[in-house]
């Protein structure tokens, strides 16, 4: 009986998984993905087109910004919810999403100039920014840049607060490479992403078929280019030390649980550590740390991450 069982556990698994190949879609380009929200575009100097969602309309505006290889759909369990309450404004940054590829440096200073451009762009004073993971390292450089226009900081699982010394930097250039992402195999692509996660919700496996389906688009080669100059830009502009320089009101969240920080390999260790050492850095912050959970915060627990976010308004 036993062995019947396993037989038809194993059957399940390979039908699954061969169903899921054949649904990968082909795309043209990456700007034929499907997304729930609208998108806008913004027309930014240095030929930059920002694909951007548009949610809410609070009093206050929020700025969601995706981590690496990423794009704005990863916050797609938290604006339904928090545009009640708040404007909320996603972006893909440029060469991820549907935003433009042409190659760029892929420093957080490029990406933080692209941010606080486009806030001119929408004639908004003051906005808080979320960001996760890269974003969230985008965000503190922005802040640090433009203090008087980015009013508060969410970060999920934020990149900068872990210190890498010049043999790691090199290590990362060297291993993320343009090759590694352009030809990572599917069944690779989707342990990545179970990797963000404790336990991978059935909900995110969008992201899996997404990044699948963008190997076929005529703008993946630069899509891959900057995922690999992105992890340059990460470790060659650190914020470790300018974190005592934040003054803006800071929420943090990683999960207790997070595969990715710190770097397993690199820089063995726990992630509350890393969260802690972080957090006491920055003068005006809450750190919230969430059991049984992964990189990808506020995706695996966005009930406690839209709770969290709302109480930190006040609202």
């Amino acid at each position: 009986m036993k062995i019947k069982i396993l037989i038809f556990t194993i059957i399940s698994v390979l039908f699954t998984a061969c169903s899921t190949y054949m649904n990968i879609p082909k795309l043209n380009s990456m700007s034929e993905l499907e997304y729930r929200a609208d998108v806008k575009y913004a027309q930014l100097s240095n030929d930059i087109t920002l694909a951007y969602s548009d949610e809410g309309d609070g009093e206050e505006t929020i700025l969601f910004i995706h981590g690496l290889g990423s794009y704005l759909p990863a916050w797609e369990k938290n604006i339904p919810e928090l545009s009640k309450k708040f404007r909320c404004i996603a972006i893909d940054l440029p060469g991820y999403g549907k935003s433009t590829k042409n190659p760029h440096s892929g420093l957080m200073s490029f990406y933080a100039d692209v941010v606080i451009e486009f806030v001119n762009k929408l004639g908004l004073k003051q906005v808080s920014l979320a960001g996760h993971s890269m974003g969230g390292q985008i965000a503190m450089v922005a802040a640090l840049q433009h203090p008087s226009v980015v009013k508060n900081l969410i970060l999920v699982a934020p990149a900068g607060f872990e210190e890498f010394h010049p043999g790691q930097k090199q290590w990362f250039q060297d291993v993320m490479s343009v090759n590694l992402v352009k030809l990572t195999p599917y069944e690779a692509i989707e342990t990545n992403l179970a990797t963000n996660f404790y336990n991978l919700p059935k909900d995110a496996h969008f992201m899996i078929k997404d990044r699948a389906a963008m190997r076929t688009a005529s703008d993946f080669d630069n899509y891959c280019l900057a995922v690999s100059v992105s992890v340059a830009g990460m470790v060659n502009e650190p914020v470790i030390d300018k974190l005592d320089k934040l003054s803006q009101q800071t929420l943090i969240l990683f999960g207790e649980n997070d595969n990715l920080i710190p770097n397993r390999y690199l820089n063995p260790g726990r992630t509350v550590d890393i969260a802690k050492a972080g957090a006491t850095k920055i003068k005006n912050s809450k750190l919230v740390m969430v059991p049984k959970c992964g990189h990808f915060m506020m995706f695996e627990k966005s009930d406690i991450f839209n709770a969290q976010v709302i109480e930190f308004f006040g609202k």
